[in-house]
């Protein structure tokens, strides 16, 4: 048995050592043996390393010894026992000693202490069968995605001030995602990470679920609970840089080990960061490892990874930078990197979705990596967000002149699988929060975000909306304070709160919205140059030639009586959501009659309805008796 072990060991060292141990977790950093414990650190350069405790008064008493050819230190104690804090005393290469983390823990001391913590997670006996064999049936593009997304300690606080724990969440958060009709909830990352103010957007823990947010059992909980209610669960992921802090990752045994051997490749000046080498075999086996462990671990849905330019393009940052062979700005490594990550994952978990954050045109991120694609599922469509909101902040006098931002997305929608973020980046840092952007009073707000909204749920592409937008929260999103819950007391910001639950419902129920997303057939434009009354009208198609929702927005704070919409089919056509309605917040206390067509043409059809559009309000109609086998094209 002992050789068997052993030589289980050697090879899992071996694949470390390769690149290709995606499971490097069972083997490095603190765990259980018949022994007591065995400890395993990777510091190939490293004079010597020693274990240090709770267990050993931090003394220099344990010291490890190391195998030459992988560089990993081992040493095996029954001195340590559950819950005893623990570091590694690394004599790095040129003779300084430092007390390090251990970069495979799975679990942290409380902030401002850094100290892995001696903890074995027990095995869970999940609940959550009938979810995951539905998620492994369905086809995740012809389905509804519509996210919130949620920074885990600023959610909600207690009355002292204290942030919610993961089981506090499970209580009232997942209940929440429920009735607002939610599909999927995203944590901005969950991983251990020193200081609150960088939202978890630079770790150090790579394995650990932050101890500022419960414990690894409390996160299997609720995510056990959102899969019960049919929610999908998502985390964001760091891989392309780490926290610069001395005693955790950087320089770990004195010379480059998890970070570039180039000084301008490693530093990473914008975030004040160290970029990991993505090239070298061990730092994949690290972090392919650790988005498994997630993945395996928690049952996740769904990963995104965050600051893929960074990763792909070696002058995105701001600092100097090295050309690659060829003399230009590809990052091959972080390329083929994303590749592997993507491949290996989907071998292992075809169900999963990975999502990347990245905000250039020039390398295709979705789709498959056998055509040239680096193999995500989704691509956060931030051209459209940044467009989108600059013409919701515009004065509506000025629209008509820039109608462009809001229709640009129809010209490339279709190039990548989107989705269509309003994110936490989008309300932080003076830049207001969704409701404070709109023009206008407060009224007029409302009406717009309401607006806001519709086009995001109608456009192609999967959703994602940042938490407290719902209701139209007017402070910007802070960090380390809960959301202003008590807003909802107003009248105005309760009907809010309705109006999202009412849409995300919609979304959720209506096929059209998503069954033939990811192709041309899924949209038509019925009139996008109408920028003198700033009004969009377009046609979201279903399987079914019936089965269509035509969407006209008026992006302008003037009511358009008896409008002409082009419609495909001669009929009789009803409105089924107006944006304005007295229960949303609006002045409307009864809908727009049904509307019996015209034989006038309209551009392309050869049909129109003439109804009543909202001012800064958005219609959704929908055909209820119409007859389909009737041209819809103007002859030529």
């Amino acid at each position: 048995m002992a050789d068997e072990v052993a030589t289980a060991v050697e090879a899992a060292k071996t694949r470390f050592l390769t690149g290709e141990n995606f499971y490097a977790q069972h083997f490095l950093g603190a765990h259980q043996s018949s022994q007591g414990y065995v400890f395993r650190v990777w510091a190939p350069n490293a004079q010597q390393v020693w274990l240090v405790g709770d267990f050993n008064d931090w003394d220099d008493t344990l010291p490890m010894t190391v195998s030459s050819e992988s560089g990993i230190w081992e040493v095996t104690t029954k001195l340590p026992k559950e819950g005893d804090l623990y570091k590694f005393k690394v004599r790095q290469q040129d003779g300084r000693e430092i007390f390090k983390i251990d970069p495979f823990a799975i679990y942290f001391e409380k902030r401002p202490g850094n100290a892995a913590v001696v903890h074995t997670i027990p095995e869970k006996k999940w609940r959550d069968g009938l979810w995951q064999g539905r998620k492994k049936r369905s086809n995740q593009f012809k389905r509804p995605l519509n996210i919130y997304e949620v920074h885990a300690s600023s959610w909600k606080h207690h009355e002292d001030g204290t942030p919610y724990s993961f089981a506090d969440l499970t209580r009232e958060l997942v209940p929440y995602l429920k009735e607002m009709n939610y599909t999927h909830v995203e944590f901005m990352p969950l991983m251990e990470h020193p200081l609150g103010r960088s939202w978890g957007y630079q770790l150090i823990g790579y394995f650990a679920l932050s101890s500022y947010y419960g414990t690894p059992e409390e996160f299997q909980d609720f995510v056990e609970a959102c899969h019960l209610n049919n929610i999908g669960v998502f985390v964001d992921w760091v891989p392309g840089h780490f926290c610069i802090n001395d005693d955790t990752l950087p320089y770990y045994d004195g010379t480059p080990t998890f970070e570039y051997t180039d000084p301008d490749r490693a530093n990473n000046v914008r975030w004040g960061s160290l970029n990991f080498d993505l090239g070298k075999p061990q730092v994949q086996s690290f972090l392919i490892s650790s988005a498994m462990f997630w993945i395996e671990m928690y049952h996740l849905d769904g990963i995104r990874v965050d600051a893929v330019s960074n990763m792909i393009y070696r002058d995105y940052d701001e600092g100097p930078w090295t050309p690659n062979h060829e003399g230009g700005n590809r990052n091959f490594e972080g390329y083929y990197f994303l590749q592997k990550l993507n491949a290996v994952i989907k071998l292992a978990h075809p169900e999963v979705i990975m999502v990347a954050e990245e905000s250039s045109s020039e390398t295709k991120i979705t789709g498959m990596i056998e055509t040239g694609s680096l193999g995500f599922d989704y691509k956060w469509n931030m051209g459209w967000m940044n467009d989108v909101l600059r013409f919701f902040e515009m004065d509506p006098l000025f629209r008509q002149h820039h109608f462009n931002l809001l229709t640009f997305s129809f010209m490339y929608m279709m190039d990548e699988n989107y989705i269509l973020p309003l994110s936490h980046d989008e309300v932080v840092h003076g830049k207001k929060s969704l409701m404070h952007k709109m023009w206008g009073d407060r009224y007029k707000q409302f009406s717009q975000l309401r607006t806001l909204f519709t086009y995001l749920m109608t456009h192609p592409g999967k959703k994602l909306t940042f938490m407290g937008s719902e209701w139209g929260q007017f402070l910007e999103w802070k960090f380390d304070e809960g959301l202003e819950w008590v807003d909802l007391e107003d009248d105005m910001n309760h009907k809010m709160q309705h109006f999202t639950q009412t849409l995300n419902e919609f979304y959720r129920s209506e096929k059209a919205l998503w069954e033939l997303e990811g192709t041309w057939d899924t949209i038509e434009v019925i009139d996008a140059d109408n920028t003198a009354d700033s009004v969009l009208t377009f046609i979201r198609q279903g399987k079914t030639k019936k089965d269509f929702l035509i969407i006209v927005l008026n992006l302008a704070p003037v009511e358009r009586q008896n409008f002409a919409i082009g419609v495909p089919y001669p009929g009789t056509y009803q409105e089924v959501l107006n944006t304005e309605m007295a229960e949303f917040g609006g002045t409307w206390t009864k809908h727009n009659d049904v509307c019996e067509s015209l034989p006038i043409a309209f551009k392309q059809f050869d049909q129109q309805i003439q109804t009543i559009v909202p001012a800064l309000g958005t219609l959704i109609i929908r055909p209820e008796q119409i007859n389909t086998r009737k041209a819809k094209k103007v002859s030529k």
